[in-house]
């Protein structure tokens, strides 16, 4: 089995392979570059370096949000349109699932946070000891919420995403639950994550056509919420 994992949904841009349950190649950049710029030539990069014929393919994973929406319909338009050149599936894989399926063998409840701006985050709840479970599916809320939600649980949390920055100074205060936070090699989207659970839902059957693929962006864009919350005063 072989596909190809695509991950736009952040700064962080990434493209991995995993073959045969071997993370063959990947390549990850976080730095401010436009996905547009990014994602086909490290694509083009990685096949030429392992030399792969392109329809040795089975599928191709994509982080489909939540996160940037500028970020996430450019990797859903590469993965759409390298779908339909190939005539490969797509698998739509939810960006906080891929970032948990990062951390495999704790007992901990793993806790993504991505910023999602004005103190709001998505995030999701999960379990990796050994199989993966999605306790929580990924959903966005304020991060004083989330914290009285896992006060709750009484579980120990890892957490992890470009949230931890942004927030760790608050968790730190306000958590009254045991808390940790995941170093920087596994702290933030990777594609060989997206690939890695990629083949385990193609193996499900968990498939979907270029066509029927759209991004999954959880909130409306800030343009538009502040447009009707505008229209909302106005009456």
């Amino acid at each position: 089995m072989r596909i190809l994992g695509i991950e736009s949904s952040s700064l962080v841009a990434s493209v991995a392979i995993v073959t045969d349950d071997v993370v063959t190649a990947e390549y990850t950049v976080n730095f401010k570059k436009t996905h547009s710029q990014t994602l086909l030539p490290m694509i083009d990069e990685i096949g030429n370096m392992l030399g792969i014929d392109w329809d040795s393919l089975d599928a191709i994973a994509v982080s489909a949000g939540p996160g940037s929406f500028t970020g996430l319909r450019i990797g859903s338009a590469t993965a759409k349109g390298l779908g339909l050149a190939l005539k490969k599936p797509l698998i739509h894989i939810p960006t906080v699932d891929a970032m948990a399926y990062n951390l495999y063998g704790t007992s901990a409840l793993i806790c993504p946070i991505m910023d999602a701006k004005r103190n709001q985050v998505y995030t999701g709840w999960y379990h990796f000891e050994d199989v993966f479970e999605v306790v929580k599916a990924q959903y966005a809320c304020g991060i004083d919420e989330l914290l009285e939600e896992l006060k709750v649980r009484g579980e120990r949390v890892l957490f992890l995403g470009d949230g931890v920055p942004v927030f760790r100074e608050f968790i730190e205060k306000h958590a009254e639950f045991p808390i940790s936070f995941v170093p920087a090699n596994s702290s933030r989207q990777r594609a060989a994550s997206v690939a890695a659970l990629g083949c385990l839902y193609f193996a499900e059957g968990k498939t979907e056509t270029a066509a029927e693929h759209a991004p999954e962006y959880l909130r409306k864009p800030q343009a538009e919420r502040e447009r009707e919350a505008k229209e909302k005063q106005m009456g």
